[in-house]
C-alpha cells in the first residue's frame, strides 16, 4: 500500500494499518525491571531532522526514502509543537474555526450528501507540514521480537514510513497511535519518517477552545515484543450489594505462542490475597475471583490492589510481567435519580483541566501532573474533566492514587460547525447524524475506553464537548453502554436535542447555568440528576458566586457538584526585549488573526502555575462538602 494524501480530505479514512486499541498496562522482563525500566521500551525522544513546508505543494515529497538527502533540514525537539519550534503562526482560538473569514470551507458530506470536496485540505493554502526524520538501531533485547512503533500524540495527521516503506496513516491527535514495524525494521540504520499535517477533516472535530498547534507532542517509543505477549488487560472487580466483599474478573489477550499466565494479587500491604493459573493463546480469562474482605477506592481512601500476570513459555521460561493496580469501588444511578459512588451520594468539587505548561504548551511533563495534583488536594479538588481530550497515560494513573475522580472526555469538540456569531445554526454540524463521520467518532469512543477502561478513578465517560447533538453521538453512548455497566456517560450537548435526552447522557448537563434555572430544573420532576460540567468561569475577578452553587448541595440530593472553567490559563512566557525579562503573553499577543484573545486566560492558576486569589475561595467552598 502507498500512503495517500486525499485521505487529509475524507472524513472516513482516519486509521491505515493502526493497531487496535488496548489497555494502557506495562510489561518488562522480569520484576527487577519495575525499578530500573523495561527493556522492552526504548525512546525515540530528542533531537529529530526536521523540514517545514507552508504548503503540502511543498514538502519534500521523497523525503522518506534512505538515500533522500537530509542536510538541508533542520533539528526539532520531539516532543515538541512546531509553531513553539520558530515555525508557523501561534493562534488562539475558542469556537470558530482558525479558516473562518479566510477560506471558504464545509464538512465533508454536509451541504452535498453525496461528495468530498478534492484538495479540501490536501491541496490547502493553510495546511503547514511538517516532515521528521529519525534514524535508530535495535536494542540487542529487541532483536528478533515484533516491534512496534508508538506515537502518545501527534497533532493532527500523521504518515508514517519506514526504511522507505509505507507504514500507516492516523488522526485522533490525543490518542496513542501503534504500528508494526516488523516487516521491515533492520538490526542498524533504521531510517524513521513521519509526516505532519496541521489539517484534515479531522480538524473539523477538533475545535477546542485553545492554542492551535501541530507536530509530534508527546512522547515515541518503539516496544519489543516477546514470542507470547499480553496486547491487553481487562480488569472487572465488582463489589457485592454490602460493599465488604466482591468479585475479581479479568481476561487478557495473548498474542504469539500459547503461554501459561501466572496470576497473583497483593493487598496494599504487599500480602498474597489470590493467585491462578491459566493457559492459551487468544482471549485468556481467569476463574472468577472472590473477595470476603474489600478495601474500596474512594476519594478519601484511594486504595489499589496490585495484580501481577507472568508470562512463561512452553519451557516454563519468563517471557514478560504485567503489573496493574486496580481499585474496587461502585457507581450507581439510582431509582431517587441521585449518583452514588460506594453508597454515598456523589459531589463533585471539580475542575476543567487542560493540559498546559507556559513554556512547552501541552508538552507537559510528569512534574507537572504531580504539581497538578498536589495543587487539587490541597484545594479540595476531588474530580477532574480532561478537557476536552484524553490526557498523556500518566495522569490516569496518578488519579487512581490520589483519589481524584476523572470524567474522561473524547477528543471531540465540532464547535465551528454548528454555533456562528453565537447563535445555533447547525446546518452542516458533525457529526450529526451524517453516516460518513460516524465510524470517526465511534473509533475515538473505543481507543478513549480500550486505553483507560482499568482505571477506578473514571466514574464517567464523557462523549465530548460541544459538539450539538444527534443519531452519532447517540451511537457512541450505545458503544459505552454496551462495553462498560461500571460507570456513567456524560454528555452536555444534548441540552440542544431533547428528543434524544432518554438515549443521551445519564446527567442533565449544563455549562454556566444560572442557580434559579436549576433549582426551576431540580423543582419540576426531573428525570435526571444535574451536573454543571462548566461553571464558575474563572477569568478576571470571577468566581464571587460561588456560594449560591455551593448551597444547592446541601438543598437538593440531585445537585451533584460541577467542574470549574478552568484549572489553569492558557498563555505563553515570551522573552521581552524592552524589560529583559520572560513575560506571559495570551490569545491574540502573537499577531494572529482571528484570535478570542484574552480568553485564554480562564484559571484558578497562571501560567506559571501561581495560583490567583480565587483559588482560595475554591478550597473554602469545596471545603465544606469533602
Amino acid at each position: 500500500m502507498q500512503a495517500n494524501l486525499q485521505w487529509l480530505d475524507d472524513p472516513e479514512v482516519f486509521r491505515v494499518n493502526q493497531l487496535p486499541a488496548h489497555s494502557d498496562h506495562h510489561y518488562y522482563h522480569d520484576t527487577a525491571e519495575f525499578k530500573t525500566g523495561s527493556r522492552f521500551i526504548k525512546s525515540l525522544n530528542g533531537a529529530w531532522r526536521f523540514n517545514f513546508a507552508k504548503t503540502p505543494a511543498e514538502r519534500p515529497v521523497d523525503f522518506y526514502q534512505p538515500d533522500f538527502d537530509a542536510t538541508d533540514f533542520d533539528t526539532i525537539q520531539v516532543p515538541g509543537h512546531i509553531e513553539l519550534a520558530g515555525y508557523g503562526q501561534i493562534q488562539y482560538i475558542n469556537t470558530l474555526y482558525p479558516w473562518e473569514g479566510k477560506i471558504y470551507r464545509r464538512p465533508p458530506y454536509t451541504l452535498n450528501q453525496d461528495q468530498l470536496t478534492p484538495g479540501l485540505f490536501s491541496d490547502a493554502a493553510d495546511n503547514t507540514v511538517g516532515s521528521y526524520l529519525k534514524t535508530f538501531d535495535l536494542d540487542d533485547a529487541f532483536k528478533g521480537q515484533r516491534i512496534i512503533i508508538q506515537f502518545q500524540g501527534v497533532e493532527e495527521a500523521l504518515y508514517v514510513w519506514l526504511n522507505g516503506h509505507f507504514i500507516g496513516y492516523a488522526e485522533d491527535s490525543f490518542t496513542p497511535s501503534e504500528f508494526d514495524l516488523t516487516p521491515y525494521i533492520q538490526d542498524q540504520g533504521n531510517v524513521l519518517a513521519v509526516r505532519v499535517y496541521k489539517r484534515s477533516t479531522a480538524a473539523f472535530i477538533e475545535d477546542q477552545d485553545m492554542f492551535r498547534f501541530s507536530g509530534i507532542f508527546r512522547d515515541v517509543n518503539i516496544l519489543a515484543e516477546p514470542a507470547s505477549h499480553i496486547t491487553d488487560l481487562d480488569i472487572r472487580p465488582v463489589p457485592n450489594a454490602n460493599l465488604k466483599s466482591g468479585e475479581l474478573n479479568i481476561t487478557t489477550k495473548v498474542t504469539g505462542e500459547p503461554a501459561t499466565l501466572a496470576l497473583t494479587v497483593k493487598d496494599h500491604d504487599g500480602r498474597v490475597l489470590t493467585s491462578q493459573t491459566q493457559t492459551g493463546s487468544g482471549s485468556v480469562t481467569f476463574d472468577t475471583m472472590l473477595f470476603d474482605q474489600l478495601h474500596l477506592w474512594s476519594p478519601q481512601t484511594p486504595y489499589l490492589y496490585q495484580l501481577t500476570i507472568e508470562v512463561y513459555d512452553a519451557d516454563h521460561q519468563l517471557l514478560e510481567v504485567v503489573p496493574y493496580q486496580f481499585g474496587f469501588r461502585t457507581v450507581e444511578l439510582r431509582d431517587d435519580k441521585v449518583i452514588y459512588v460506594n453508597n454515598k451520594r456523589l459531589v463533585i468539587n471539580g475542575v476543567n483541566r487542560h493540559e498546559w505548561n507556559a513554556h512547552t504548551g501541552r508538552v507537559i511533563s510528569m512534574a507537572d501532573m504531580r504539581a497538578d495534583i498536589q495543587t487539587m488536594l490541597a484545594n479540595n479538588i476531588n474530580a477532574d474533566r480532561t478537557c476536552h481530550y484524553p490526557d498523556q497515560l500518566p495522569w490516569y494513573q496518578l488519579c487512581d492514587e490520589a483519589g481524584i475522580y476523572l470524567m474522561a472526555e473524547n477528543n471531540l469538540e465540532s464547535h465551528g460547525s454548528w454555533q456562528k456569531m453565537g447563535a445555533i445554526e447547525p446546518s452542516y454540524n458533525v457529526p450529526g447524524d451524517n453516516p460518513h463521520w460516524l465510524a470517526a467518532v465511534i473509533d475515538r469512543a473505543r481507543s478513549n475506553y480500550e486505553w483507560f477502561k482499568n482505571h477506578p478513578s473514571i466514574i464517567f465517560w464523557s462523549l465530548g464537548n460541544e459538539s450539538y447533538a444527534d443519531e452519532d453521538i447517540a451511537a457512541m453512548q450505545a458503544f459505552y453502554k454496551e462495553h462498560d455497566d461500571s460507570r456513567l456517560v456524560h454528555y452536555e450537548g444534548v441540552v440542544h436535542t431533547p428528543e434524544l435526552k432518554d438515549r443521551i447522557s445519564d446527567v442533565e448537563s449544563r455549562m454556566y447555568e444560572k442557580p434559579q434555572n436549576i433549582v426551576a430544573y431540580l423543582e419540576d420532576n426531573p428525570t435526571k440528576p444535574f451536573l454543571d460540567c462548566e461553571y464558575m468561569h474563572d477569568m478576571g475577578n470571577s468566581l464571587g458566586g460561588m456560594q449560591s452553587y455551593n448551597d444547592l448541595i446541601d438543598k437538593y440530593p440531585m445537585y451533584q457538584g460541577g467542574f470549574i472553567w478552568d484549572f489553569i490559563d492558557q498563555a505563553l512566557f515570551v522573552h521581552d526585549p524592552i524589560t529583559d525579562q520572560d513575560v506571559l503573553r495570551y490569545g491574540g499577543d502573537f499577531d494572529e488573526r482571528h484570535s478570542d484573545y484574552e480568553f485564554s486566560g480562564d484559571g484558578l492558576m497562571f501560567a506559571d502555575r501561581t495560583p490567583k486569589p480565587a483559588m482560595q475561595e475554591v478550597k473554602y467552598y469545596y471545603g465544606l462538602h469533602k
